[in-house]
């Protein structure tokens, strides 16, 4: 049976990718104990469980308001009430709802991502391509960080669209590359292009 969003538990580069916020704040908050026993270790990695991503944007938030103590304080009444609208800590009150919107668009946008990407070992080693095509994910993403447009890649590689380029942005940023990038391809000796935030602000359906 397929797991619900909230039974998955998310690496911290995943919670990273979905919540929005920089990967070493997430470790921060985390060794911050903002998050408190909700961070599992599993495997040697830490898991943050999806109901608790609305408590990293939380304590991303209000860090220029409240002490650490008060976002530990207002994260843990949170974490026992999922469910509330509103979070209270003194006299902050947080509208938790458009977090929670944001959290939700964060894990669509990284399942639909991952629908489009596929890992075969007869396909470029087992390298993360996107679906029907020998092209890695990773190396379109690493376009994007260059500096390269979306049109400039589109240019490059014209079997691809936009949707395809904003899921690799997001897949490669929950799933970094391991080891040193590559750089043999040409497009690393390009003049960059400044490239604007790519997202998918709707689920990218099935094929």
């Amino acid at each position: 049976m397929r797991k619900s969003h909230e039974d998955l538990a998310l690496s911290a580069n995943e919670a990273a990718c979905v919540t929005e916020i920089p990967l070493k704040q997430v470790h921060r908050f985390i060794d911050a104990g903002l998050l408190g026993d909700a961070v599992k270790i599993r495997k040697g990695v830490r898991t943050v469980p999806v109901t608790a991503l609305v408590g990293l944007k939380l304590a991303n938030a209000t860090a220029r308001i409240l002490t650490l103590e008060g976002r530990r304080r207002l994260v843990r009444r949170l974490l026992d009430d999922p469910k509330a609208k509103s979070i209270r800590e003194e006299a902050v009150s947080v509208d938790v709802r458009p977090m929670k919107h944001e959290v939700q668009r964060g894990l669509s946008n990284l399942e639909a991502a991952k629908k489009m990407v596929a890992a075969d070992k007869d396909v470029l080693g087992g390298t993360p391509c996107l679906k029907g095509t020998r092209i890695s994910v990773h190396d379109i993403a690493e376009m994007l960080a260059n500096g390269n447009g979306v049109s400039a890649i589109l240019a490059a590689y014209p079997a691809l669209n936009e949707r395809q380029v904003a899921a690799s942005a997001i897949f490669a940023r929950a799933y970094p590359r391991r080891g040193r990038p590559r750089r043999d391809q040409a497009w690393w000796k390009a003049e960059p292009r400044v490239s604007k935030v790519t997202k998918l602000e709707k689920p990218v359906p099935a094929s």
